[in-house]
């Protein structure tokens, strides 16, 4: 059987009043270019959009799990073309604009070509001004500042990309992180990537997007494989910030009197920062374990067997030196007889020292734990 040139997968959940219409643009494209295609709907639909795909020539397949992503890895699992189209079932997007992302890929001048909207034309009522002003605005500048890419529209549906270069990609998120996976994965694995602009139409039923929640996968997403500017710098920040405060503070005496609540902030900020340092490193280690990351440079040297060996060793002595101050704390109250005590900034910081003793301590164990994992996936 031969194989056809172009795979274009469509994932479909109820959408039976735009899927005839999406597969008819798709059909008489490829027929007046010439050519060879299939179409591919992975359908998880409860109305009649999978018979309607069915009888107008399109291959069904169905996920075993809901999901954007799962959606189109079962497609795609099921194609045998050299190149992906990858469209949204809604009509949103126009599949008469397919020469614009196949020919950058026949010519081998791309890998990867992403639609662009912004470029493009967004009709009245086909975005949110939210969306469109606001939303993938943004989560496409952090992309692009986090990735080194250089696109207008990250979010956009309409892809196309060589069946190479998607192999080497090895995309597995099962929900909307799909659209973001694909494009920090082919920054990753140095793509060619270039931007066709299209044209995007208003839908005819309700959206099945969630601003916010949707919205937060993708930045949570783009957390896990660079956590740096969200965790580690603030964090460093602010411990370096609450250190400064509660030292200085604590060096110049008499804090319960002349700048208790300044002392407090600044302890609570150097705990607040070491918890987020330690966040950072959790989410960098997850990214590691599932090749997300590379282990290499500084982070090679952090998750170093031995470092984490150190990082024990501070830890327990942070502890133990706020054990010994709050002792020492004790000690004087009851030779007090009990009474009243001027010691609360002893007191804190000896609070302070002990929680990011334990913190140090924990963090160190669960990322041990991580990294065994990562050892007994590599045998």
């Amino acid at each position: 059987m031969s194989h056809p040139l172009v795979s274009i997968i469509i994932p479909c959940k109820d959408e039976e009043k735009t899927i005839g219409i999406v597969i008819g643009k798709a059909v008489s494209t490829l027929k007046q270019e010439g050519l060879e295609g299939e179409i591919i709907v992975s359908d998880n639909s409860t109305d009649n959009s999978g018979e309607i795909a069915q009888k107008l020539g399109a291959k069904i397949v169905t996920a075993k799990k809901n999901g954007y992503g799962n959606a189109y890895l079962e497609g795609i699992r099921h194609s045998r073309g050299t190149y992906f189209i990858l469209a949204d079932a809604d009509d949103t997007y126009d599949l008469r604009e397919m020469p614009k992302f196949l020919k950058p890929l026949l010519a081998g001048e791309a890998d990867f070509v992403m639609g662009s909207r912004f470029k493009g034309e967004i009709k009245k009522n086909s975005m949110p001004w939210l969306h469109r002003y606001i939303g993938n605005p943004l989560l496409t500048r952090i992309l692009n500042m986090l990735f080194k890419t250089n696109i207008s529209d990250s979010h956009c549906g309409m892809r196309a990309i060589t069946r190479e270069a998607y192999e080497r990609l090895d995309l597995k998120s099962e929900g909307m992180e799909f659209a973001s996976e694909m494009v920090i994965e082919a920054a990753r694995k140095k793509l060619r990537i270039t931007e066709a602009p299209i044209t995007y139409y208003p839908r005819l039923t309700p959206s099945k997007l969630h601003s916010w929640g949707d919205g937060w996968r993708h930045l949570r997403f783009m957390m896990l494989y660079n956590p740096t500017p969200f965790f580690y710098i603030p964090g460093l920040l602010l411990f370096i910030l609450g250190a400064f405060m509660t030292l200085t503070l604590a060096m110049r005496g008499n804090v319960e009197t002349t700048s208790l609540h300044s002392f407090v902030l600044g302890s609570m900020f150097a705990i607040i920062g070491t918890q987020m340092i330690a966040t950072g490193s959790y989410m960098k280690v997850y990214g590691i374990i599932h090749n997300k990351i590379e282990k290499t440079g500084m982070t090679a040297k952090i998750l170093d067997y031995h470092s984490l060996e150190y990082g024990l060793v501070i830890g327990m002595l942070l502890f133990l030196a706020g054990i010994v101050l709050g002792s020492n704390i004790i000690f004087k109250w009851v030779s007090s007889g009990y009474g009243s005590l001027s010691e609360v900034g002893n007191a804190v910081i000896s609070v302070v020292l002990a929680a990011l003793g334990i913190q140090v301590i924990f963090s160190t164990l669960i990322i041990s734990v991580f990294m065994l994992e990562k050892k007994d996936n590599n045998k």
